[in-house]
């Protein structure tokens, strides 16, 4: 079952009773004549909650069981920007086993896997262009030519190529964390990709710290980072949308947000087969799993048409 992305962007007191989460709404004379509104969901529906607006209260007994339930915990900043994600420590019943061998996989076998990872990114990159009318030669020619560990950055230089042609001409794009829109907009689903993948992580007994490639002593989710980079492709398909609906016109909307926040359920092809993409991550960790432990040789990554 696809579980449910839930964001909250207006005031709220969310707490727990009878295993839901309770929403109380203030009340507002317009909506509801001056009488709180109390809603509930099932927390075990919940795989991301996004807390967006500095007058949310969450209870710890909230905190605790949604985490237990394994539900990414996604904060923003006064500026709609999330900033902070909380995350189970308990997410596999194997959990030891599977760290150990996460700690003891070998180089080669690291190496092996970030070229597999660059490789079906590229691939998706270059599905992407073709999906805008672009021509993706020289991406399906990186794609081919990735060796292991990407010794030659080809990671790098098809990113150089894609970031130019993607968008428009008229947004003179650059790809920049904190640059012009729709850097906005991508950094937002690029944030709840990385919260899907992360919580997909710690439920396959994985230590979300610990890259494959990434390498940053102040990143918490370095595995993430390593393991998302085939699915940004389309994040980035769904921020094409909004760009060819809205023009240059891209600063952060209620219907944009609305959109990002559709992107755990959007549809994949992994395996042959069609799936939502945050039930395709879990298919992603889980193979990455067994890669560590030597059962299976390669990473089930998703696929563009």
């Amino acid at each position: 079952m696809i579980k449910r992305t839930l964001y909250f962007g207006n005031p709220a007191y969310l707490k727990t009773a009878n295993e839901q989460m309770v929403i109380e709404l203030p009340p507002t004379d317009k909506d509801n004549g001056g009488e709180v509104i109390v809603k509930q969901a099932p927390i075990e529906d919940i795989g991301v909650l996004i807390l967006d607006h500095q007058q949310i209260t969450i209870t710890q007994a909230l905190l605790a069981r949604l985490l237990t339930n394994n539900t990414a915990v996604i904060t923003c900043d006064a500026t709609h920007h999330p900033t902070g994600l909380l995350l189970n420590l308990d997410g596999n019943s194997l959990q030891s086993q599977k760290f150990k061998a996460q700690l003891e996989a070998s180089l080669p076998l690291k190496k092996q896997l970030w070229q597999q990872t660059v490789t079906a990114k590229i691939q998706n990159q270059a599905a992407m262009l073709a999906y805008e009318g672009v021509d993706n030669k020289l991406l399906q020619y990186y794609a081919k030519e990735v060796k292991s560990g990407d010794s030659d950055n080809h990671e790098a230089l098809a990113a150089g190529y894609y970031w130019k042609n993607l968008f428009p001409g008229f947004l003179n794009f650059s790809r920049e964390r904190y640059g012009p829109p729709p850097n906005n907009l991508l950094n937002y689903g690029y944030a709840i990709l990385r919260a899907v993948v992360a919580r997909s992580l710690v439920g396959s007994g994985l230590l979300p710290t610990l890259g494959i490639f990434h390498r940053n002593q102040y990143n918490a989710y370095c595995l993430a980072d390593d393991i998302m980079e085939p699915y940004r492709p389309f994040v980035d398909k769904v921020v094409c949308g909004i760009v060819s609906m809205n023009g240059m016109y891209l600063d952060m909307t209620p219907k944009m947000k609305q959109q990002l926040l559709g992107i755990p359920a959007m549809d994949v092809m992994i395996n042959g087969q069609k799936s939502p993409l945050m039930n395709a991550v879990q298919r992603t960790t889980a193979s990455l799993a067994r890669c560590f432990e030597g059962t299976v040789r390669r990473i089930a990554y998703p696929i563009m048409p």
